[in-house]
């Protein structure tokens, strides 16, 4: 059993790190075993202009939308999860809906619609588009720490007086402040690494890096393309190390 668990996570781990080797080769070609070592596609990213673009409009995006989905997210799962009735029901499962849906059906649909209210094709758009993506993941999160916590402690702060700001900042804060931090950074990784939705809202100036590596891949194909998803990877590595080092995600349905 051990040996087969073993085979199946280097089926799954075996084409990353094919990836990764690849973004050092030396040739102008893909190829594995790679035949020798270099940095020069990591040169190309830093070199073609695209690239280090589309990489900034990624960032400034995915941290926007993030924002907005904690903005909205955080009171929207407070209140849903205290207050149970058939409505609230149907409230949340509307806030959860993007992550059961298409994100190619998600992405046309919030084209149509943000073009329909004169919004077009816009970083508007694409920052409204990626938070309508990313709201079900602090949602979530939060809604599952906060229901977690015992409502005994909101009770004995109205009774000691405490206003409502106090409670939310002293009592409720400190407890689904891990739900929270985890929401966005999911918010964050998701919108770095989508390109169905952000695909629909492309332009010269709001394409994101997933949008112009896949422009990329139609004219050529080189090991820069492996450089930029070593990259990307990097990325989404650096961010589950840091949930894991300040939460952990068992902390996700525990109080602190």
């Amino acid at each position: 059993m051990g040996l087969i668990t073993l085979l199946f996570f280097v089926f799954l781990i075996f084409p990353i790190v094919v990836v990764v080797a690849v973004s050092f080769t030396s040739t102008n070609y893909v190829s594995f075993p790679i035949e020798g070592f270099s940095l020069r596609w990591f040169r190309r990213i830093v070199e073609y202009e695209p690239f280090i673009n589309s990489l900034w409009v990624t960032i400034k995006v995915a941290v926007a939308s993030t924002a907005i989905a904690v903005l909205v997210g955080v009171p929207a799962a407070l209140y849903l999860v205290r207050q149970k009735s058939a409505v609230t029901e149907y409230l949340m499962a509307l806030l959860l809906s993007p992550l059961s849906m298409p994100m190619i059906v998600l992405g046309l649909a919030l084209l149509f619609y943000l073009s329909a209210i004169g919004l077009g094709i816009s970083l508007t758009s694409l920052i409204i588009a990626h938070t309508v993506v990313g709201l079900p993941y602090v949602v979530r999160t939060v809604a599952g720490v906060y229901r977690s916590a015992p409502p005994d402690l909101e009770e004995s702060a109205v009774i000691l007086g405490a206003s409502r700001w106090q409670i939310i900042r002293y009592v409720v804060l400190p407890q689904i402040r891990p739900g929270i931090f985890a929401g966005a950074m999911f918010s964050i990784l998701v919108s770095i690494d989508n390109l169905p939705v952000s695909f629909f809202f492309g332009s010269p100036s709001t394409s994101t890096l997933p949008v112009v590596v896949l422009s990329y891949l139609e004219h050529q194909f080189d090991p820069s393309i492996a450089a930029i998803s070593t990259v990307q990877m990097l990325i989404a590595l650096v961010g589950l190390i840091i949930i894991e080092r300040f939460y952990g995600l068992g902390h996700l349905g525990t109080s602190e």
